[in-house]
């Protein structure tokens, strides 16, 4: 694995990052940050609480989002004016197609759904099209970073 070093800029302040990560070349090794973005009707409650803590895309989303890199969590229209919520590390990103979507998902996606038809009916409102069992789905899951102390340690 290559040994790679992120200088990144966040409010203000320098964050040295020290990554282990074999990103694929499709990702900027140059890109300074990336986000998740959120509607702020659907997920901002959820997301200020710590109740959600996955999201699931449609596609193979890999080339952008890698495990271990770090994100902004923002809600906010598309095109439109976002907030940054917290800063979060990807836990994970893995690519599967929907009928292999496990409880374990769909409760951090959103812990008022339980079944997959539930999160397909919501899927194909969001994206605006039909989706069936095959559908290929990336779930990323994201922890917050606390980027000001060391509370509750």
């Amino acid at each position: 694995m290559d040994y790679i070093r992120f200088l990144a800029a966040l409010q203000g302040e320098l964050l040295y990052w020290e990554c282990t990560q074999d990103f694929s070349a499709d990702v900027s090794k140059e890109a300074g940050m990336f986000a998740l973005n959120f509607y702020n009707e659907l997920y901002g409650d959820a997301l200020r609480k710590g109740r959600k803590s996955a999201t699931i895309r449609l596609g193979d989303k890999t080339s952008k989002y890698q495990s271990g890199m770090l994100v902004w969590v923002t809600l906010g229209q598309r095109f439109g004016r976002r907030y940054k919520l917290f800063t979060a590390i990807l836990d994970m990103v893995e690519v599967k197609p929907l009928k292999d979507l496990t409880p374990r998902d769909i409760q951090r996606e959103n812990p008022e759904f339980r079944t997959k038809e539930e999160v397909t009916t919501f899927l194909q409102r969001i994206y605006d099209r039909p989706i069936d069992e095959d559908t290929l789905i990336t779930i990323i899951y994201f922890s917050p970073v606390d980027e000001y102390g060391l509370d509750g340690i």
